[in-house]
Parts: structure tokens; C-alpha cells; sequence
């Protein structure tokens, strides 16, 4: 019971742990150009970011950015009573289109340098 508990109290302060190295959305807007730039996120035309390549704090990166956009769609949605999808949809269209070129775009599923 005693080994129970002291496994509980690792995972809970791992968790914890894990919590606190998040990224936070400040943060993740300062490395989002970086990121784009070394190739390692691209826009897809769902609207969202997705890792490209997964090293350094790509994944972060998404996950922040991605957790505001999703908000924000959801926002825009409410106010023009339109489905969220058709907010994605247009916010990835445009993204794709403001890429510059050289940064990674999803095309038909693939990743593309556009």
C-alpha cells in the first residue's frame, strides 16, 4: 500500500510538473514565426497549425496557438450564427494564402513549401 501511494504521489507531481512547463499563448506567438521559418509548423486549411516536423517546441507551439484559434473560430461562429467549420474553413484559406513563401502548407493532406 505504502509502494501504492508513493507511485500515486510520483505520477501526481510528474503531472504536475508537466502543467508547469506548458506553454503559455504569449510565449507561443514570439516562437510561431521561428517555428514557421525553420519548417518545423505549417497552416493547414482546416484552420490550425500542425507539426511539421516534431523537434524542438514545434508541438508547443501548435498546441497554444491552436487552443486561441479554436476559441476565437468559436467565437466568430456565436456571434454570426454560422457552424464553426465554416469559420475554420475561411481562417485556413486565408492563412494559406498569407503564408510566405518558403514556409509549409498542407495541400491535399501533404505537406508542400509553398
Amino acid at each position: 500500500m505504502k509502494r501504492l501511494l508513493q507511485m500515486f504521489a510520483l505520477a501526481l507531481v510528474f503531472g504536475v510538473s508537466l502543467s508547469v512547463f506548458a506553454m503559455g499563448l504569449s510565449e507561443a506567438k514570439q516562437k510561431l514565426d521561428t517555428v514557421k521559418q525553420q519548417g518545423l509548423v505549417g497552416e493547414t486549411p482546416t484552420g490550425y497549425l500542425d507539426v511539421v516536423r516534431a523537434e524542438g517546441q514545434a508541438r508547443e507551439v501548435v498546441e497554444a496557438i491552436n487552443s486561441a484559434r479554436r476559441d476565437e473560430y468559436k467565437r466568430i461562429a456565436e456571434k454570426h450564427n454560422i457552424p464553426v467549420t465554416q469559420v475554420e474553413t475561411v481562417a485556413g484559406k486565408k492563412a494559406i494564402e498569407k503564408t510566405p513563401d518558403g514556409q509549409y502548407i498542407q495541400v491535399n493532406g501533404q505537406w508542400v513549401k509553398k
